[in-house]
């Protein structure tokens, strides 16, 4: 127990928080950890969470934006997180939407600087024309482009409901649609060649 006077000036011992009981040494490999498991989860993520934003519709350069301020706010809240992979899907796919709600259109004169995340920017043009996926989607509804934009980052029908907070019917619903809309958008592309 410790004997010294608690800093309000009373004879009660001072308490020292459990959280601060333990070595700096304890405390520096637990912040190794959690850092390198952080590590881990944005080297699998990041990119995928990108490919994810442009299928909703975000240009390269505001993808990569997103994902990166979403991978700071779950590095800023990572001990609180239980399913890390779901969470930042949410909250970039949620930014995504107040961003398409906030955009002031104006011209574009550049082309935008290479990222870590987007390293070349001409390569997203090469990947759309060699699997015309970004056109298709664009043709959609934003609902139906939203959820088949999760569905194709590995989400289930219930699991997209849930984490979007709709009813699973009207996910199922916009998902089926999607699937016509992009088979008759396909269909129409083989016809023209």
């Amino acid at each position: 127990m410790n004997d010294q006077a608690s800093s309000d000036g009373t004879d009660q011992p001072a308490v020292v928080p459990a959280a601060w009981s333990g070595s700096l040494e304890e405390s520096r490999r637990a912040r190794r950890e959690v850092d390198e498991e952080f590590s881990a989860f944005y080297r699998r993520t990041v990119r995928p969470l990108v490919g994810f934003l442009i299928n909703q519709g975000a240009s390269p350069a505001v993808a990569a934006d997103i994902a990166q301020d979403t991978m700071t706010k779950a590095y800023q809240r990572w001990s609180e997180l239980r399913d890390p992979r779901a969470w930042a899907h949410t909250v970039a796919s949620r930014a995504l939407i107040r961003t398409f709600v906030s955009v002031d259109e104006g011209l574009v004169d550049s082309v935008p600087e290479p990222t870590s995340l987007l390293a070349r920017p001409d390569a997203i043009a090469e990947w759309e024309a060699r699997y015309d996926a970004r056109p298709m989607l664009a043709s959609l509804p934003p609902r139906q482009r939203q959820v088949l934009a999760w569905t194709l980052a590995g989400y289930t029908p219930g699991d997209i409901a849930d984490l979007l907070g709709l009813p699973a019917e009207t996910v199922r619903g916009n998902l089926a649609k999607a699937r016509r809309a992009a088979v008759a958008y396909l269909a129409a592309k083989e016809g023209q060649r």
